[in-house]
């Protein structure tokens, strides 16, 4: 989804503060990133740290990575299709969990009515299918290392959605950051080798839904209870279907005529990586601290980006370096502030 986010984009993790809405939107890195994540309804099984983070960082990032294969490497350049196919794949797979194990326990505590359905899901729904497609069609123009710089801007979006709404009041210390990662992602853009306007105005466009999208669930659903995997059971239909609408007039027939060209194998297994983000991103949510899970997802990006200059052969320069650098700095400081 991302489908990818899906980037589905963005790691889902307990966003008490805003703070913590920085690690919700690094699982909308990946493919599948998680809509709501709060405050589990019910212990579920944890696993230590040490244990689940290396195994979300290596699904996440091949999950991206994965997915940049499709589009450039197989010539599969379909991300609407692609965002659909993932999330009818997880509206599948988070109801076969539901009837075969309890990591969907916590469905039963979440009672969703017609009108909090129509007044709250639906809308935050439609944002997250935009972010999802718009942030998977952004690898068709642009490298996986400079979509990975662009992203460290979602905090800065938060930031300025809340105070425009007023929904936060801004602080110095927090229009500081919000300078320092506008300056080091700036920076990152001036030194990008391979700069395209189409793809950089695309990833610019997933970054203000994705912003929107964690405002509008601070705002609409604040207080239910939804760890990542059930606010996928829930998200993933609604947005498999919205996409379903647009397909049509999108992309058309070409993607299904493609398939048996890139085989029904990869989008299976392209699929399944991603549904196994999200899983493990039930687990991240008591694996440790928010500080602790936005430096993995720091340790993360990097990973991501150097594996793009090894495998994909991206070029990055000296002056995006120290761009991102200076990003990953305010991302810090970002998370910091927001959890005293």
């Amino acid at each position: 989804m991302a489908a990818n986010n899906t980037d589905y984009e963005k790691a889902s993790v307990s966003k008490e503060d805003d703070g913590q809405m920085l690690q919700v939107h690094e699982e909308k890195h990946t493919d599948l990133p998680s809509p709501v994540s709060a405050a589990q309804p019910r212990p579920k099984p944890k696993l230590s740290a040490a244990a689940i983070i290396p195994v979300w960082i290596v699904l996440s990032s091949t999950v991206i990575i994965y997915n940049n294969y499709l589009y450039n490497s197989l010539q599969f350049r379909f991300p609407v299709f692609l965002v659909t196919w993932h999330l009818t794949f997880a509206a599948i797979g988070t109801r076969v969990l539901q009837r075969t194990t309890n990591l969907l326990d916590g469905a039963k505590d979440v009672h969703i009515s017609k009108d909090l359905f129509m007044r709250s899901i639906l809308p935050i729904g439609l944002l997250f299918s935009a972010s999802l497609i718009l942030s998977n069609t952004a690898y068709l123009y642009l490298s996986v290392a400079y979509i990975q710089m662009l992203k460290a801007f979602v905090p800065v979006a938060i930031l300025l959605i809340s105070w425009t709404f007023r929904i936060k009041e801004p602080s110095k210390k927090l229009a500081m950051i919000v300078l320092m990662i506008s300056c080091g992602v700036a920076l990152a853009s001036r030194g990008e080798l391979r700069f395209n306007l189409v793809g950089f105005l695309t990833q610019a466009a997933a970054v203000a839904f994705e912003a929107s999208r964690l405002v509008m669930i601070e705002i609409l659903l604040h207080g239910l209870k939804m760890d990542p995997l059930v606010s996928l059971h829930y998200y993933a239909p609604v947005c498999a279907l919205i996409n379903l609408a647009i397909l049509p007039f999108t992309e058309g027939l070409a993607p299904f005529m493609e398939m048996m060209r890139v085989g029904p194998l990869i989008l299976i297994s392209n699929a399944s990586v991603a549904f196994l983000l999200n899983i493990a991103a039930v687990f991240l949510v008591g694996a440790g601290s928010g500080l602790v899970l936005t430096l993995a997802g720091v340790f993360k990006d990097i990973l991501l980006i150097t594996g793009s200059v090894l495998i994909f052969g991206a070029a990055i320069t000296p002056l995006q370096v120290i761009g991102y650098s200076i990003a990953l700095g305010g991302l810090i400081l970002y998370k910091t502030a927001g959890s005293k």
